[in-house]
């Protein structure tokens, strides 16, 4: 066999090897942004607003209704009322997650719950990769939920 012949399908070999390690790497980071979700909401729960301000990057910004709220200080300040008192005044869950090729940015969005289970609205967050399996959220931003979605 010619030698072009044989780097010719070394290299697609190797492309093939290649892209089935990108498409398990590409679950293994949507499973961790999801996961990362997850403990992020487990933080309401648990009441636990240090917990919460883990999760926040240095850059994070969270909108408000029309406002949005800079910096990791500034939204934990932002958010620490909705971590006092004994009850979790909402709560929310990760219902889909995806992440760029790059592996660097995902989104998850889902719904919120009010204390009784009841569709109150709908998350969105951007996280970013900010050191290997560390997730931190830039953006969040939550909206009510639609009145023909939200009925008894």
């Amino acid at each position: 066999m010619p030698i072009k012949i044989l780097f010719t399908i070394a290299a697609f070999m190797l492309m093939m090897v290649s892209n089935a390690v990108t498409a398990q790497t590409q679950e293994d980071l949507r499973q961790q942004v999801e996961d990362t979700e997850r403990a992020f909401a487990k933080t309401m729960a648990d009441r636990d607003h240090d917990a919460f301000v883990s999760f926040l990057s240095e850059e994070a910004v969270f909108f408000s209704g029309p406002n949005a709220t800079s910096g990791k200080q500034q939204v934990a300040e932002l958010w620490k009322p909705l971590y006092e008192g004994p009850d979790a005044p909402f709560s929310w869950q990760p219902e889909q997650v995806v992440v760029l090729d790059s592996g660097k940015l995902a989104l998850s969005t889902g719904p919120v719950n009010s204390p009784d289970g009841k569709l109150m609205g709908t998350f969105t967050s951007i996280w970013r990769q900010e050191a290997p399996g560390t997730w931190r959220i830039v953006f969040d931003k939550g909206n009510e939920a639609c009145k023909a979605l939200n009925t008894e």
